[in-house]
């Protein structure tokens, strides 16, 4: 046993007892931060804007703040990129997290001294209370990984500013920063191909016990390596025993990635984003992942069907249900207040609280009154493959086509197969059939011959990354959509099709 698995042990079970005391009281801790976030924020310009002094409770809360997107939050985001202090939060942030929006262009996400932690010791905990669950230590003892943005940092008014994984790199505990891959100068590289090869290279002769990444990167990364060696990864990296995630669903992934692995290992999900670092996977049995309730972020729930309301429920934690869908809103000592993430999550216990992510409020099909979400469409695909456990999945993406040349609309499905489906079009009426079991107003349009069955377009191998490539967005933290209700992505993947 090396030195760092021996310390970990003892750290490990003091966080576990920690975690234990918040999370079997979740409301004490949730008011207690509220309160804490209300009383620090008054004297900012938005506590003032908003009436933070009158505010004693969290129905006075709601009545003085709004739910806002990034776009609506930008007046006081542009105030802090000119230099103000004391805008959102007391001070300046630490740093500005660089994010990709949707409508919004680039987004700049405060990080504050305050709100370190929360996306520091969250990671770190993650990990121990693994250690503390199995007593499993020794991945510590050899190289870890995380394949992520470059840790280069810019600045915007004097704030330290970059992608959430960069900054993230430079809080790495100094006692783990000896066996940490890749180095510092692969890792500020842009090109996410020549990174790719660069990581290999560094990390083909090093004892590789943990890797961390985004799981459509990491099978990337395993593929390179197997193309390299010819070998399994287990024969590679003997000794590798965790893998950590978050970002996307693993389930598409899972079969797959472990193909390529050689053997199942333990997996640990991670929810961290760029306004907080939001749950985490604290068992191996249970499911879902456990809602950090004291790390600095208040949360809020609005039912999804009402989200777009003009003005909709909100919800604090005592007030959701069990495995109905809500819309995450934070409010958090990052300066974030009534924040809608864009995140769409599902609680599986309340006992601790535990969640699943469902996937994106605004990804979504409902061109004809359908309104399928990622869920769906993941949990349809699933049960298709374990019908044709053959059909070897790489990645997929989901569209409406609403004026066909020929006959009536339809979803169209956008699949790249390692290996495909023996029979394609049984493969298709089982996807069809699941996906109508999961939504009711999908299989209504079928049966009203409103919709007709799903399309599934097969793509070329390397499709999505070379449509990735095509936008810039390859590797890193990137993502294909699951879903999107227009055809912005899918008429470009058309360029991609088996037989183009």
């Amino acid at each position: 046993m090396g030195i760092r698995s021996f310390l970990a042990k003892p750290f490990a079970a003091y966080i576990s007892s920690q975690t234990r005391e918040w999370s079997h009281e979740p409301f004490r801790y949730q008011d207690r931060i509220f309160n804490e976030l209300i009383q620090q924020a008054k004297s900012t310009i938005f506590g003032l804007d908003h009436d933070f002094q009158a505010i004693k409770n969290y129905s006075d809360f709601k009545k003085n703040v709004p739910v806002r997107d990034y776009e609506d939050l930008k007046p006081y985001i542009s105030q802090v990129l000119e230099g103000k202090a004391d805008v959102l939060w007391k001070g300046k942030p630490e740093y500005l997290a660089k994010t990709s929006g949707t409508t919004s262009g680039t987004k700049y996400i405060p990080i504050t001294p305050d709100s370190i932690p929360n996306h520091i010791n969250s990671a770190r905990n993650a990990l121990l209370n693994y250690v503390h669950e199995t007593g499993k230590a020794s991945f510590l003892d050899g190289g870890l990984i995380f394949l992520s943005g470059s840790p280069e940092l810019s600045e915007k008014a004097g704030i330290k500013t970059g992608r959430l994984s960069g900054i993230v790199n430079h809080h790495v505990p100094q006692y783990l920063r000896s066996n940490q891959k890749p180095s510092y100068t692969t890792n500020c590289i842009e090109d996410w191909e020549e990174k790719l090869e660069k990581i290999i290279d560094e990390t083909l002769q090093s004892n590789m016990t943990l890797i961390s990444g985004i799981p459509p990167w990491a099978q990337m990364y395993f593929d390179r390596i197997q193309a390299r060696t010819g070998k399994k990864i287990k024969d590679v990296f003997p000794d590798f025993s965790l893998f950590v995630y978050g970002g996307v669903n693993f389930e598409p992934y899972r079969a797959k990635l472990f193909d390529t692995i050689g053997m199942k290992i333990d997996s640990i999900e991670t929810y961290p984003a760029s306004e907080g670092f939001i749950a985490y996977q604290d068992s191996q049995v249970d499911q879902g992942l456990l809602l950090l309730v004291n790390s600095g972020i208040f949360f809020e729930f609005i039912p999804t069907e009402e989200y777009f309301n003009a003005s909709p429920k909100r919800l604090n934690l005592e007030e959701v249900q069990l495995n109905k869908n809500y819309a995450l809103i934070i409010n958090s000592n990052a300066g974030l207040w009534g924040y809608s993430i864009g995140d769409t999550v599902k609680f599986v216990s309340k006992d601790p609280y535990r969640l699943i992510v469902t996937g994106r409020i605004k990804h979504f099909i409902s061109a004809f009154g359908e309104h399928v979400i990622g869920e769906e469409v993941e949990k349809a695909m699933k049960a298709a493959r374990e019908k044709f456990p053959e059909a070897d999945l790489v990645e997929f993406t989901v569209a409406p086509k609403v004026t066909p040349k020929e006959g009536l609309p339809h979803h169209e499905w956008f699949i790249e197969f390692a290996n495909p489906p023996a029979n394609f079009e049984a493969f298709s009426v089982e996807l069809d059939n699941s996906l109508r079991s999961l939504n009711v107003y999908y299989d209504d349009l079928i049966k009203g011959n409103i919709l007709r069955k799903l399309k599934i377009h097969a793509l070329r191998k390397g499709a999505f990354i070379d449509y990735m490539k095509s936008k810039g967005k390859l590797g890193g933290q990137n993502k294909v959509p699951r879903l999107s209700n227009d055809r912005k992505i899918a008429d470009e993947l058309l360029n991609f099709t088996s037989q183009s």
